[in-house]
């Protein structure tokens, strides 16, 4: 049975494991062990979950598949970089799907919610940041209408690494006071 919902305080001990497992999975092979504990220490456990769940200008949405994680979107509202010229602005900060529901349209319907849940804000772009060495996912965003903005610098363990910034417009009315396309 398939479900797509939002998070509640009841799931952190669930999305807490998945986070992490998902982010190993996906990006250990190309990090070091040191960075990628460091990493999930600070960015994934039971009281990280809760907050992010609790605070009120985010939004944790899961996918289920007989009651267990398949993938989970986590957003925010209260956030901005400066290359996004925009007056309102949502930001997916995560979206993980497990590994075994790669390509069965998991990340699709996650998808399709985290622009929902921007149009429902009133928002006038949904925005994220990439790893630039994770062409899968770029091909990804680029193919729901994100391009690329401009980059950030962000902090893996001790590594400095790059992120593309990548923006879409929502709804029809969706801003393009942005800056162009990269």
């Amino acid at each position: 049975m398939t479900e797509l919902r939002e998070a509640t305080t009841t799931d952190v001990e669930a999305i807490a494991g998945f986070a992490e497992y998902a982010f190993r999975d996906a990006f250990a092979s190309s990090n070091s062990m040191e960075d990628m504990d460091l990493y999930c220490r600070k960015s994934f456990g039971k009281d990280i979950q809760q907050s992010e769940i609790e605070h009120p200008h985010t939004s944790t949405l899961l996918y289920l598949e007989n009651e267990k994680i398949a993938g989970y979107a986590y957003l925010r509202v209260d956030t901005h970089l400066n290359c996004i010229d925009a007056a309102s602005s949502m930001e997916i900060q995560r979206l993980y799907v497990h590994s075994q529901w790669h390509g069965r349209g998991v990340a699709q319907a996650l998808m399709v919610a985290c622009i929902e849940q921007a149009e429902s804000a009133g928002a006038g772009v949904l925005w994220l940041c990439v790893w630039e060495e994770n062409p899968r996912a770029i091909a990804f965003y680029r193919k729901h209408g994100f391009h690329t903005v401009g980059g950030n610098t962000f902090m893996f363990g001790t590594d400095l690494q790059q992120d593309l910034v990548m923006l879409r417009p929502i709804g029809p009315g969706g801003e393009s006071a942005t800056t162009s396309p990269v």
